[in-house]
């Protein structure tokens, strides 16, 4: 099916660097063995190295290097073990790797799969992130692995079960098992800085990360559906969940669509408001949150991962600037619906970040 241009108000950019951050990525995979042989080939062509240079275009670029590489990391993980691998369909061994995988994330001097590439890669990426980073967002960063690692496990429960979720519960797992949160460490490591707790622990603020998470996670599933069904077997996008729910294919790409959009759309407002409210810090994240959700629009697109050129997909090579929909109601999906809460014009989180700031009496509505 052709996928017409999606809407998108944020502008593109991508970091001066990106091709040095590409071949390097490549040398990573290579030295770290990380999948097999026919799976790193595959890797390494996809331009992952653009895609980190996309969502950090003026971040320090060991951090994009380090984002390069750990999203390639992801990729043996997700592909190697989860997808394409046995584990995949068998939720309670797929835990045990992971747990093991969590372990040497958390204490990378423990004796545990020392001959095995995906933890050796692991240590690595631990170290630079200890390195580049504040011991909180290393922790955040490890915090994030475990959502990641806990939603693939569910994933997998469907997946050896040939079942599909409702559309709520699709919806939560797929904040987390797009390993989108595992990144947002990284935008503060990619800048200097660290945003305090009173700001990052708002429910506004969780609300724009989430909203971020949704919007790339709509956009992926939506570009990848012509490979992931070309490929035959057990696929899981939210094209398919709203299949299963009674529409047809082109009624799903069109409300899929419209999700999005109107996530989108409510995305721009918020983070607007917490610029407009927060500190230089939060402007910092929430252009670093616009530059993720840009950076993997433009890859998704371009990517050899989606294009699949020896059976090309019907991508769209631009984006256009009115979105399909944009009404201010709640997306009637359970998970999320509390988003539109804390979004203009609903009760103000300019009003409540304001009055959360350091020597203020009390925070007022967060979770």
């Amino acid at each position: 099916m052709i996928v017409p241009p999606l809407f998108s108000p944020i502008p593109p950019a991508i970091h001066p660097r990106h091709a040095d951050v590409e071949v390097r990525t490549t040398a990573w995979a290579e030295a770290h063995r990380i999948g097999s042989d026919e799976l790193r080939r595959r890797l390494v062509r996809h331009a992952i190295g653009s895609f980190a240079a996309r969502v950090m275009p003026a971040g320090r670029e060991e951090v994009v290097q380090l984002m390069a590489d750990f999203v390639l990391w992801l990729f043996g993980v997700d592909d190697g073990c989860c997808e394409e691998g046995d584990l995949g369909r068998r939720p309670g061994e797929l835990a045990q790797t992971l747990h093991r995988l969590l372990r040497v994330a958390q204490n990378p001097e423990v004796p545990l799969m020392l001959d095995d590439p995906l933890a050796e890669g692991l240590r690595d990426l631990r170290a630079r992130v200890d390195g580049y980073g504040t011991a909180g967002q290393a922790a955040r960063w490890v915090s994030h692995l475990r959502e990641y690692f806990f939603s693939v496990v569910w994933e997998a429960s469907h997946r050896g079960a040939g079942t599909v979720p409702g559309l709520s519960d699709y919806t939560l797992m797929r904040l987390y098992d797009g390993a989108t949160t595992v990144v947002f460490p990284l935008l503060e490591m990619a800048h200097g800085y660290e945003l305090q707790p009173y700001e990052r622990d708002h429910r506004a603020v969780r609300a724009a990360e989430e909203m971020a998470s949704f919007v790339i996670t709509w956009d992926n599933d939506i570009l990848s559906d012509h490979k992931e069904r070309a490929a035959g077997g057990y696929f899981l996008n939210v094209l398919r969940v709203l299949e299963e729910g009674g529409l047809t294919e082109r009624e799903a790409m069109s409300t899929a669509i419209a999700q999005r959009d109107r996530v989108l759309t409510a995305f721009v407002r918020l983070s607007d408001h917490l610029s407009a409210a927060g500190s230089p810090q939060m402007r910092q994240y929430m252009a670093g949150l616009r530059s993720f959700v840009r950076g993997s629009q433009d890859w998704g697109i371009g990517s050899i991962r989606y294009t699949t050129p020896d059976d090309p997909a019907g991508l769209p090579v631009a984006f256009t600037d009115t979105p399909t929909d944009d009404s201010r109601e709640p997306l009637p999906i359970d998970a999320v619906s509390w988003w539109w809460d804390v979004v203009p014009p609903g009760p103000s989180p300019v009003e409540h970040l304001v009055a959360a700031r350091p020597g203020r009496a009390r925070l007022v509505g967060t979770a």
